[in-house]
């Protein structure tokens, strides 16, 4: 995924502070003229020559261009935005949405897998239990979690955090962000298939309620293990598929080249899957994305599990068992 480093400036001040930011390919013009602001605020910072309206209507023309841009993306632009690096992660969610967590760690049977995290914590006055993939922030870190991607350990540690939250009927709330299950060789050893697959039934089975969120990838089976919940969300430009776009183009082209096509004819995006039932609710970003508003992407997610979890409490264990199988045996019908 290729990507424009460019020099821009925080707002406020009279001397905004710089940062990096990071752009994708296709915002190459937004990058263009995030640049030229900051050249124009050096010079202004020299005190020689009053730039402030040409700064202002250079920032007016960015604002619109960015606006623009994201309004019309594609669903291969969408998958661009939602692998973004600098999005949050389960780290950052948890930081931000939980109080007191206790990681757990473990699956009992083999070891800890670092690419799906849990444990005990408080959301907004609600003792829950909080799973998710982690991708991790630099290259140390991204190679501890596997870039997100779990390993039979990792999904056995989730089942058995779902059936702590059964136990001591606590919702469960997870957070997906993986392009999909870890396929090595090891893993395949260690029964993946059957992890995936016993994961995706506890889901199911849960006598609590279960409130499942899309922040960035869901790819495959290594998503809908910790996807398959009460209410499905999904950030506005994540994405969720059963293959990446790359590996279906692969398959049916022969090419990864095609991975554009891919992505448009797998219907790939929040809008394409609201349509047809698989998600339950949308959540808006940020304008130009949650990696360039963190904080508050974590907000309006953190708004929107409140209120499936407000919804959800009111149901009995029944109703929310046969509830949440139905709706997932409803996908696809016509």
């Amino acid at each position: 995924m290729p990507v424009i480093r460019s020099l821009t400036f925080r707002a406020g001040g009279p001397n905004p502070r710089p940062l990096m930011a990071s752009f994708l390919d296709f915002e190459k013009p937004i990058a263009e003229l995030q640049a030229r602001i900051g050249e124009l605020r050096e010079t202004a910072a020299g005190g020689t020559v009053d730039l402030d309206a040409d700064i202002a209507r250079l920032q007016v023309k960015s604002d619109k261009l960015l606006r623009d841009t994201y309004a019309r993306l594609t669903p291969w632009q969408k998958t661009q935005v939602a692998r973004h690096a600098e999005r949050p992660h389960f780290n950052h969610y948890v930081a931000g949405l939980f109080d007191g967590f206790m990681p757990l760690a473990g699956d009992r049977a083999f070891g800890d897998d670092q690419a799906i995290l849990g444990g005990l914590a408080h959301f907004r006055g609600r003792r829950v239990v909080v799973m998710g993939h982690e991708k991790g922030d630099d290259t140390v870190s991204r190679l501890r979690h596997n870039f997100g991607m779990g390993k039979p350990e990792g999904y056995r540690k989730a089942i058995r955090l779902m059936d702590l939250a059964d136990r001591f009927g606590l919702p469960v709330i997870t957070l997906v962000d993986t392009s999909g299950a870890f396929p090595g060789i090891q893993a395949e050893e260690r029964g993946q298939a059957e992890a995936i697959a016993r994961s995706t039934a506890r889901c199911l089975s849960l006598g609590v309620p279960m409130v499942s969120a899309i922040v960035g990838e869901g790819g495959s089976g290594g998503a809908v293990a910790l996807a398959a919940g009460n209410r499905v969300l999904m950030f506005e430009h994540a994405v969720y598929s059963v293959i990446s776009p790359e590996g279906c183009a692969s398959i049916l082209w022969r090419t990864s080249e095609r991975a554009a096509d891919a992505a448009e004819a797998m219907k790939v995006t929040a809008q394409d899957l609201k349509a047809l039932g698989v998600i339950d609710a949308i959540v808006p970003e940020p304008l130009g994305g949650a990696q360039r508003d963190p904080a508050g992407a974590i907000a309006a997610l953190g708004a929107a599990i409140e209120v499936a979890l407000a919804d959800l409490s009111k149901a009995p264990r029944a109703k929310l068992i046969s509830d949440r199988r139905q709706k997932f045996l409803n996908i696809g019908r016509l």
